[in-house]
């Protein structure tokens, strides 16, 4: 189970997934890291700007939302942002793209 109701495991990522049940997975890392890595479907505002992008998710606001980083910190602070900002449902990445790489998809590069 998640460490509290902000936060998913990849592994429960991996199964809304498998279920169609994500509609938004959203990657806060910079383009360079994004260009190495990514979360098939996953779609890039870095954490620098999203604050000035909101409006480009704003059909969003009420729909599942997972932000994704290299570790969880910068994925934390969107959700955060994006929380304040009015989103519903939002969660965080615990471990980033680091942990799924590890625990669910061995073909994403670790970096």
């Amino acid at each position: 189970m998640s460490e509290n109701q902000n936060t998913i495991l990849p592994g429960e990522l991996k199964n809304l997934m498998d279920d169609g049940d994500i509609d938004l997975l959203l990657d806060v890392r910079s383009t360079e890291e994004f260009e190495l890595a990514k979360i098939e479907g996953s779609i890039l505002i870095p954490l620098n700007e999203l604050d000035g992008r909101f409006d480009e998710i704003g059909g969003f606001k009420e729909k599942l939302i997972i932000t994704i980083c290299h570790h969880g910190v910068r994925s934390r602070m969107a959700a955060e942002s994006l929380t304040q900002a009015g989103f519903e449902n939002v969660k965080s990445l615990t471990g980033g793209i680091d942990a799924w790489a590890v625990e669910i998809d061995s073909s994403v590069l670790r970096y």
